[in-house]
């Protein structure tokens, strides 16, 4: 055994979360990407755009996808090509904000149903009750990685915010957000 082996013991447990976070991440991403015929980052952009961002800059979306400003302008770009987005002006006279069109709200429609899918299909091994235990066991783990602000790469950038409860109070981590930094 390694001596970095030593100091970093992991157990089963921390190891099948980290087989099952990556074999969920593969399969969300690989799906989100086919719905809508894009790179999974485009994927994410529209679900982000969809979901919670209205008309963000571009400084922010970049922010939230964790993607270079070289990056995030040449995403921008495809997926204004695609007619998915189009850019404005934003805030102030230096920003641009990114807003979707129609075509773009029913793509990222279809991201978040192939993202419903996959994650369907992971919890159908299990019985009502044991999804309420996890849900709250996933509640926990979540919270408890929340970044300050100004991090990049957002953990919600995917999420459906109807499912998770954004809207109504629900959300852990917007709610362990709001605690630790309103």
């Amino acid at each position: 055994m390694t001596d970095d082996r030593k100091r970093h013991p992991l157990d089963r447990t921390g190891n099948l979360l980290g087989a099952l976070s990556l074999a969920i991440t593969d399969r969300t991403l690989a799906a989100a990407g086919e719905s809508l015929g894009q790179s999974e980052s485009a994927a994410v952009t529209l679900s982000a755009l969809y979901h919670f961002l209205d008309e963000p800059s571009v400084g922010l979306l970049r922010q939230v996808l964790g993607l270079t400003p070289s990056g995030t302008v040449r995403l921008i770009d495809r997926l204004e090509a695609a007619g998915y987005v189009t850019r404005r002006p934003g805030a102030d006279a230096r920003s641009v904000a990114v807003r979707l069109t129609a075509s773009g709200r029913r793509a990222a429609q279809r991201v978040s149903a192939a993202r419903a899918d996959v994650l369907e299909d992971a919890l159908s091994e299990l019985a009502p009750e044991e999804r309420k235990v996890l849900d709250q066991l996933i509640s926990r783990v979540l919270t408890g990685m929340i970044r300050p602000p100004g991090a990049v790469r957002w953990t919600c950038r995917l999420c459906d915010t109807t499912a998770c409860g954004r809207e109504t109070g629900d959300c852990p981590v917007a709610n362990k957000a709001r605690e630790l930094y309103a």
